[in-house]
């Protein structure tokens, strides 16, 4: 079968696409994710995955070669990163990115009416994305618990950092969206460079490395429709300020993770994500994501 060909998911719709796009983005979520249950953030088709994924446990044959370390550096890295073990370092790296997403989900999810109390249908994108993201935090937990690392905690960043993310959702629209769009793409990128690490890296835990890759790709699934749709929001003059912020944005969410550096190509993340377009992502996992139509060819 013949990979779809898709446009750069930089091509500019009309506000007449963009508002279509809305609408059947709304109701992919919807049957995509279930019923949004408000009170604990979460999704009913999503908790039924990830209860799939605890009632049929994975875990690793063998703990890291010294877990401590992964518990010492994994909120803030104390440890010289070129002195850890690959695992480890790609873990705590992994968690530090996620943290991110929490603490960013957790300020916005505050700031977003209810379902029941939205009025605009972009309000109600909102709130599905952001319980969304939660599930995928509680992946990520899991992907954690593969490798018998069961204490992690979710711990807020430092106070600076928690206020620009409490207050980002109140900026303005023709402000955030940009910001938001690439932070979408970043994450599909990210996911992809990791995906690239786990045959090497888990080379001697072929199980566990295969379950971390399950739940990659659900996530991955997911982020690939998010993108999307926070491109929805942005204009043309909204795609020239992502296009000039990209390249800062990765180096200063990159630099904020320690030992990134030691893993991650960062130059080549921004090229891929300055060059995305869909056909980089697999076609059985695009068969079940969502993409704005002015970004497929026909």
């Amino acid at each position: 079968m013949t990979q779809a060909a898709y446009k750069s998911i930089f091509v500019v719709g009309t506000a007449r696409e963009r508002a279509e796009n809305f609408e059947t983005y709304f109701a992919f979520s919807t049957r995509h994710s279930g019923e949004l249950i408000e009170s604990e953030k979460d999704l009913v088709r999503k908790r039924e995955k990830l209860k799939w994924f605890q009632d049929n446990p994975v875990r690793s044959n063998r703990p890291l070669p010294d877990p401590q370390s992964f518990y010492r550096n994994y909120v803030e890295l104390e440890d010289d990163p070129r002195t850890m073990d690959r695992k480890t370092l790609l873990l705590t790296c992994v968690y530090k990115f996620a943290r991110h997403e929490w603490v960013g989900i957790t300020g916005a999810w505050d700031a977003t009416p209810t379902l029941a109390q939205a009025r605009r249908l972009e309000d109600k994108i909102s709130r599905y994305h952001l319980a969304e993201e939660f599930c995928h935090v509680r992946l990520f937990h899991e992907m954690f618990r593969t490798m018998q690392l069961e204490d992690v905690k979710w711990v807020p960043l430092g106070p600076k950092m928690q206020a620009v993310y409490r207050a980002f959702p109140y900026f303005p629209s023709w402000i955030l969206d940009g910001p938001a769009f690439v932070t979408e793409l970043m994450g599909i990128v990210f996911y992809r460079h990791f995906d690239a690490l786990l045959d090497e890296t888990f080379a001697d835990e072929p199980e566990a490395r295969d379950r971390i890759r399950a739940l990659l790709r659900e996530i991955t699934i997911d982020e690939v429709a998010h993108a999307g749709q926070r491109r929805n929001f942005v204009g043309p003059r909204g795609t020239i300020f992502a296009k000039i912020i990209l390249r800062p944005l990765f180096k200063a969410f990159f630099h904020d993770i320690p030992g990134s550096a030691l893993l991650f190509d960062v130059d080549r993340m921004i090229a891929d994500a300055r060059g995305f377009d869909y056909s980089l992502i697999a076609p059985d996992m695009m068969a079940l994501s969502w993409v704005p139509s002015y970004c497929r060819t026909g």
